[in-house]
């Protein structure tokens, strides 16, 4: 069939509208018509260069919602008429990963950034209609695309109830942030946890870290109306900068620091990494969720301090997730009004105004834009 969606042909480069073939699914398959995409800074990143990817042209979207219009064989449960949130991470369900309880580890992911089929880089979904040219997809689902061809390793069903166009979210930006503050970073009641970035990912460390019962949940970030949002999801303090951040932690915990900083600048570079680590007490953790390029190598922290002081330097995929369990989990708690989804969308666009919706992002207009279908 034939379906709009948008590509970048090369990096730097800017998504551009064009039209597609899609291939019906296959084994393990599904087809998709998408209701609602999230646009993630790692699809910018995708653009940018910061990030890249096995070929161009490269039709972006990871953080998506949709309902199953044609289903192959083998699709573990998946029907026509379902509705799914794509999980941007794979879990095959049993390799040593997933086995384990670590299905945002899925030795699947290995090729999230091919574009093509897991494991056969010729094998390819989506083709440019005009010239039947192989387009690749972002982590084997491509959500900027209107109705898209997935395996059904990244499609998780979730209640007819639940309106597609919040519960896109959970597919990425909600667990990514929720988890790095309740999975990885373990915040427990009467911490104190700075929060670096307030966007799309950090907020909902925010409110990760709030319902984990932290005492004080410090926000960071130059943006006055992303520290006024968090204030609005549960941080108790939102200054502009770590050093006011770092001096309120020692406030609270009698100069020690504070119990957890959380990492999630939209371009992360060493040099947030090592100011996060100096803000945490002995024995603290520091996670780092965002990304940057890369390809960058080194962050500027001694290792005396990293020893003597027996800090953790804590990576942190999808928040230590597990897609199949935590969307339906997340999605639950949204229900019951504890996890905050409507507010997190500033605005909506159509999939023509995907550029303006990721210059917005870039403007610090937006928690997070949604691309409606």
């Amino acid at each position: 069939m034939q379906s709009r969606g948008a590509i970048i042909r090369q990096a730097p480069g800017k998504f551009e509208v064009v039209d597609l073939e899609v291939d019906d699914p296959r084994d393990n398959e599904v087809q998709v018509k998408l209701v609602a995409s999230g646009l993630c800074h790692s699809d910018d990143h995708v653009a940018t260069g910061d990030i890249p990817v096995g070929v161009y042209p490269f039709a972006g979207g990871h953080e998506g919602a949709g309902i199953v219009t044609k289903a192959g064989v083998n699709t573990k449960g998946l029907k026509e008429g379902d509705h799914v949130v794509f999980s941007f991470l794979p879990a095959c369900g049993h390799c040593r990963w997933c086995a384990s309880g670590m299905q945002n580890l899925c030795d699947l992911g290995a090729g999230l950034l091919a574009g093509s089929r897991w494991g056969d880089p010729t094998d390819f979904r989506l083709k440019l209609a005009d010239s039947g040219e192989p387009v690749g997809q972002m982590c084997g689902v491509s959500t900027f695309v209107e109705t898209t061809t997935v395996s059904a390793d990244s499609a998780v069903k979730v209640p007819d109830d639940i309106p597609l166009d919040k519960a896109c979210l959970v597919g990425c930006g909600v667990g990514t942030g929720w988890g790095s503050a309740v999975n990885s970073a373990e915040v427990g009641p009467g911490h104190t946890v700075i929060v670096m970035g307030v966007g799309g990912i950090g907020i909902n460390a925010v409110q990760g870290a709030a319902h984990a019962g932290a005492s004080n949940v410090i926000a960071v970030d130059p943006v006055a109306f992303k520290r006024e949002k968090a204030q609005e999801l549960g941080a108790t303090h939102a200054v502009a900068s770590m050093e006011e951040a770092a001096e309120l932690a020692r406030q609270f915990t009698n100069g020690q620091g504070a119990d957890s900083a959380i990492v999630t600048v939209g371009v992360t570079t060493g040099d947030h990494v090592a100011q996060a680590f100096g803000a945490i007490r002995k024995a603290g953790t520091c996670v780092v969720t965002g990304l940057g390029d890369i390809g960058q190598v080194g962050v500027p922290i001694a290792i005396s301090e990293l020893t003597l002081f027996q800090k953790r330097l804590q990576g942190a995929m999808f928040g230590n997730c597990n897609p199949n369990w935590d969307i339906l989990h997340q999605l639950q708690l949204y229900r019951d009004g504890v996890l905050k989804l409507d507010e997190l969308v500033t605005n909506t666009y159509s999939l023509e105004e995907i550029q303006q919706g990721y210059q917005d992002m870039h403007d610090g207009k937006n928690i997070r834009g949604v691309i409606v279908y």
